[in-house]
């Protein structure tokens, strides 16, 4: 029969809830509180620390609480043998008995402490599910779709690690914590929010810290050089994604920090070591062997193809351009080619901007306005702050003298510059640091 748990009605009364306001509170039912007042069902590990917060407890001291009154104890029908003489004892071997006896039962203690959880494999393993199809659907699906999601599932991992836990369950809440840091560090970056951004790159490093793991250090580094690369700050964004290389110890984060590497390099000019890093991309991609998360925590070939063109086009030269039209070009067949889920928006409106800027180069301004075409026509939730600010270098390379007769300019200047008037991607309401 189960056990009235008259403390923790105590304790609830003592705080000044009643159980509708405690329900309200946690966002269940009111017969949810009851069940677990009257001793018929306990909270889920994944609702006790909230529950704890709202009765201003910590977890531990909620687990008492919810701990069931020791049975009381059974009589023991006589015997109808004979009893047995008791053991005589010396008062030194009394004393020793007891000792022993309270010794134990401090380590019985200490392993109902030890043993106290508030996850279990299952919860971990349907978060990394999450995690998973979150990044996944990263890649195709407006922020404005996923933003939310992915701040709810960090904040509900950010409670658990408030609780207790087995220290192999606190390194892998950790690692999730950490993706979910980086999911939504790749939010801000989209929106153009640099700080939140950062701020949110350096708790995924601290949590990628906490876990001990190599690849998601790899990862965060590659993303905090996309942050300095859009804050022009091209040399930092190269030497982040140097730091981020020793880490870089399976799957496809070294192609993808050598691709970063190479277009910060190429950036500052200096030819010789963003040439080095392409051809060291291309080498890292031949060697992959192991398989990444999903979605934007892997680097598929198309992207290094789009980073490869970029770069190329940085550096300037007629030869260096036409190597950029190939790796932009081929970034695009190979997007187009992949199912839609594995089409990145962001990436094929960033090789046709390259072309774009390549066949101005050329001097070719039919291609210029065939490739441009195509980006302004995309949808708003499409256009994240890096296209847009692609866009407006675009414009101002328009805006040289050497095309100011020209009516396609003129066009296409008036084009981008309504286009930019307009903010990039569907801003959430709200983007918490």
């Amino acid at each position: 029969m189960a056990s009235r748990r008259s403390r923790l009605i105590q304790r609830r009364e003592a705080v000044g809830h009643t159980q509708e306001s405690l329900a309200e509170a946690l966002d269940v039912d009111r017969t949810t509180v009851g069940r677990w007042e009257s001793g018929r069902g306990a909270p889920q590990p994944w609702m006790r620390p909230k529950l704890a917060r709202a009765l201003k407890l910590s977890v531990d001291q909620l687990a008492d609480l919810l701990a069931s009154p020791p049975p009381a104890a059974k009589a023991v029908p006589p015997s109808s043998s004979a009893p047995l003489a008791p053991v005589r004892r010396t008062g030194h071997d009394n004393d020793l008995v007891s000792a022993v006896a309270a010794d134990s039962e401090e380590s019985a203690l200490f392993l109902r402490f030890a043993s106290a959880s508030n996850v279990d494999d299952t919860l971990l393993e349907q978060t990394d599910a999450d995690i998973a199809r979150l990044a996944g659907d990263y890649v195709s699906k407006p922020v404005s779709e996923l933003f939310h999601d992915i701040g709810a599932l960090r904040r509900g991992v950010f409670d658990l690690l408030r609780g207790r836990q087995h220290p192999h369950q606190t390194s892998h809440l950790y690692l999730q914590a950490g993706r979910l840091c980086g999911l939504a560090t790749h939010v801000a970056l989209d929106l153009g929010q640099y700080a939140a951004a950062a701020t949110h790159s350096r708790t995924a490093w601290r949590c990628a810290e906490s876990a001990g793991h190599n690849g998601l250090r790899a990862w965060i580094r590659s993303v905090q050089s996309l942050i300095a690369y859009w804050q022009q700050d091209h040399r930092q964004a190269a030497e982040l994604a140097r730091a981020g290389l020793p880490y870089a110890d399976s799957g496809t984060i070294a192609a993808r920090l050598l691709s970063l590497e190479a277009r910060a390099t190429a950036a500052l000019g200096d030819t010789a070591s963003a040439l080095r890093a392409v051809e060291a991309a291309e080498a890292a991609r031949s060697t992959v062997v192991a398989v990444d998360l999903p979605g934007v925590f892997t680097f598929p070939e198309a992207k290094q193809w789009t980073y490869a063109g970029t770069a190329l086009l940085a550096l300037g030269t007629r030869s260096h351009v036409n190597r950029a039209i190939e790796a932009s070009s081929r970034a695009i067949a190979l997007y187009e080619s992949a199912p839609q889920q594995e089409q990145s928006s962001g990436d094929l409106l960033a090789a046709r901007l390259d072309l774009a800027n390549a066949h101005l180069a050329h001097g070719d301004l039919d291609g210029v306005q065939e490739k441009l075409l195509v980006v302004l026509d995309a949808a708003p939730d499409r256009r994240t702050a890096s296209i847009s600010s692609r866009l407006r270098a675009l414009s101002t390379r328009l805006a040289e003298p050497a095309y100011a007769g020209s009516p396609i300019v003129l066009g296409l200047r008036e084009n981008v510059r309504e286009a930019c008037s307009r903010p990039a991607l569907t801003n959430p309401p709200e983007l918490p640091q």
